[in-house]
């Protein structure tokens, strides 16, 4: 299925086809060559053929899109933003846009700081220009390459063609034209949007006789409130209560209860969910309490390693129809219902010592008697 339907946490998935595509060439080759030994090493080649990948990709679509003669140069671009992203200026890593543009089309844009031509930061000196991000963090300012060099800071309209690397501290976006192409973090590109992945609650949604309408407005407040705890890296709790009678919950009640699909109400929410306990919405789209307290019988799957936030979710949606959200610090996202956490994944773990000789047809009958 993988393979045939573009999953939840996939960018556009065209850097992974370039890369499947030179594994299936690769396990071809140790195929044909029936030999152990470059069977064994493909695993690593494969590992480090992600950049080979992103350059692939990036380099067909320049030359789709504005022609054979663009000049930018992917491979020490590529390897800027990953040395720039693992660059620490005063224990923090790094936040704001870096930008490389066509050198024709420096000229167009519209500087608001420009450096002398024999004073630019070289693309390659990370520490240099890490210290410059820190002029356009939390900015609309960006800093503006032709991938060899820093050229100076820009606010405002860019060239069409023009390649970002949107740094988030800890992690970043690379698009091209302002289309996503991947994610870089740890050091290396990923293929992960990093966007939470809710397709549990949107199935638990589904399974429910609840209103289209409600369940799809229950889907986008959760995932907006989700993606902003993982944003700003905080826990949080989503007690999504579907019943007829709203279940009354131990926390800090409101006076009037908060439209959820009003984008002040909901930014509102979004403050609240770093408040320790759970946001109660209901199936009304509204929050009625905050900090509430979650608690209930114990449950088999209680996992001790998980925390108080995860093994109290287990407890209380027990009962249902209530549905959990739990957002770790640590960016999982667990979706619980009936006391089961629906998120959780089985560990195959095989128990076969060895592959022996299977027995002939004759001998298998005579046993089977």
């Amino acid at each position: 299925m993988w393979f045939t339907e573009h999953h939840p946490d996939l960018c556009p998935p065209v850097p992974t086809e370039r890369w499947l595509e030179h594994a299936v060439g690769l396990l071809a080759h140790d195929f044909t060559n029936e030999d152990a030994f470059y069977v064994g090493i493909s695993r690593y080649v494969l590992r480090e053929y992600a950049t080979h990948a992103v350059r692939d990709h990036l380099r067909d679509k320049l030359n789709l899109l504005f022609g054979w003669d663009v000049r930018l140069e992917i491979y020490p671009i590529l390897g800027a933003v990953i040395g720039i992203s693992k660059t620490f200026e005063e224990g923090c890593t790094p936040r704001g846009r870096l930008v490389f543009v066509e050198p024709e089309a420096v000229d167009g844009i519209s500087f608001m700081v420009t450096f002398p031509a024999t004073e630019r930061p070289g693309l390659k000196n990370f520490k240099h220009v890490r210290k410059l991000m820190l002029a356009v963090e939390d900015s609309n300012r960006c800093l503006i390459s032709d991938s060899s060099e820093v050229i100076g800071i820009a606010a405002g309209e860019l060239p069409r063609c023009h390649l970002t690397a949107d740094y988030r501290g800890g992690y970043g976006f690379l698009s091209l034209a302002g289309k996503p192409v991947c994610s870089f973090f740890d050091g290396s590109f990923h293929s992960s949007t990093r966007r939470p992945n809710l397709v549990q609650l949107e199935e638990a949604l589904i399974e429910l006789e609840v209103d289209p309408s409600v369940r799809h407005g229950l889907y986008q407040i959760a995932s907006a409130i989700v993606g902003t705890s993982c944003e700003r890296q905080h826990g949080c709790s989503l007690a999504i209560d579907l019943g007829a009678t709203r279940v009354t919950i131990p926390g800090q009640q409101l006076g009037t209860s908060l439209n959820l699909t009003q984008q002040d109400h909901l930014e509102l929410a979004q403050s609240l969910a770093k408040v320790d306990g759970a946001l109660h919405i209901g199936a009304d789209l509204c929050l009625h309490a905050f900090a509430c307290l979650l608690d209930g019988e114990g449950v088999p799957g209680e996992d001790r390693a998980r925390g108080a936030r995860f093994n109290s979710a287990l407890r209380f949606t027990a009962r249902p129809p209530e549905v959990i959200v739990v957002v770790s610090i640590d960016r999982p996202v667990s979706v619980i219902q009936g006391g089961v956490e629906l998120t959780a994944q089985c560990e195959w773990r095989s128990f076969a010592t060895g592959i022996s000789t299977p027995p002939t047809l004759s001998d298998w009958l005579l046993e089977s008697r």
